[in-house]
């Protein structure tokens, strides 16, 4: 009898969250708090039942605000910023389920998307940072090739951004596209890595990349530019392509501009030696793309091993 009832008690509590992250996907807060009141009556410790009740509470108070903005791009805003905050807000939980968290994502990403498509659609000018929004939430909502199709179109209307090739590459890794992913990842990183936000990438080896980098010891916003050189060295960015003259010009302008910082400052920015291998490497992809001579390879692994010999011995393994 006891275990009828006990199996009774669970279905019942199964059935409401099911309800209530149906709810969380169309916004439906009110009714979503209601339906976990009942849940909480039934049992206050069930899994997932309280967390869910915090992150209802969270939203049902944003959306309130939410009504209080002006126009839809502020709105959009808004909700992407506000799930960042969401996020961190649910660090603090310890029976938070993916599929709350997935529910939560789906009306975020999705209300924002319908904000920024009307921006989109009744303006004559495509703005690259009205296309990076939508891109971005359709990856949110998962449909990563419609995600791909509008960050293409901002890649087109301001090529070279770091943000925006980040989260296109993202993007194709999402669909098994690899090699289009690791170009792109490439480019974001070796162009500027402190434009890239690791918060919003989802590819996993950049997931596990970060944590080797983790692992010898450096964090925040150094730990960005030593992407790019530890990218290189552990063959994560191993598809390359050579640089246009106008690049290369700057390139090397870039380069002779650090040489000269380390060797008259005193005290260097931390930054000063990762971005200065990074441009090591990225010249000599280069050259090696261009089919320049090994002569001026060796030059530059030398300039590398002066500046980092643990670098240079994993480089040159």
């Amino acid at each position: 009898m006891i275990d009828k009832q006990l199996a009774f008690k669970d279905d019942e509590l199964i059935k409401i969250l099911n309800r209530v992250y149906g709810l969380f996907r169309q916004g439906g807060f009110s009714e979503a708090s209601e339906r976990l009141e009942e849940a909480l009556k039934i049992d206050f410790d069930y899994p997932g039942v309280t967390a869910a009740m915090k992150c209802c509470n969270f939203w049902r108070e944003k959306l309130h605000r939410l009504e209080k903005a002006k126009g839809g791009y502020e709105r959009g805003e808004y909700l992407l910023e506000q799930w960042g905050h969401f996020l961190t807000f649910t660090l603090r939980m310890s029976d938070v389920t993916e599929k709350c968290l997935y529910s939560l994502k789906r009306w975020v990403f999705g209300s924002a998307l319908g904000y920024y498509k009307r921006l989109y659609e009744e303006s004559s000018v495509y703005d690259s940072e009205v296309l990076l929004k939508i891109g971005r939430c359709y990856k949110g909502i998962g449909n990563y090739e419609s995600a791909i199709e509008y960050l293409e179109m901002a890649n087109q209307q301001k090529s070279g951004s770091p943000t925006i090739l980040a989260e296109l590459a993202d993007s194709y890794a999402q669909i098994n596209e690899l090699r289009a992913s690791k170009v792109f990842f490439r480019e974001a990183f070796f162009i500027d890595p402190q434009k890239v936000d690791l918060d919003r990438i989802e590819t996993a080896m950049i997931g596990r990349l970060v944590a080797k980098i983790e692992e010898r010891g450096h964090t925040g916003a150094e730990l960005l530019e030593w992407i790019p050189v530890y990218g290189t060295v552990f063959g994560v960015f191993n598809v390359k392509r050579e640089l246009r003259p106008l690049e290369l010009g700057r390139l090397k302008q870039s380069i002779y501009k650090l040489e000269t910082e380390l060797k008259e400052q005193r005290s260097p920015s931390v930054y000063a030696v990762p971005r200065l291998i990074k441009q090591y490497f990225w010249l000599i992809d280069h050259y090696v793309s261009s089919g320049e001579e090994k002569g001026k390879i060796e030059d530059i692994l030398v300039k590398i091993r002066e500046l980092d010999p643990v670098i240079y011995k994993e480089y040159s393994k």
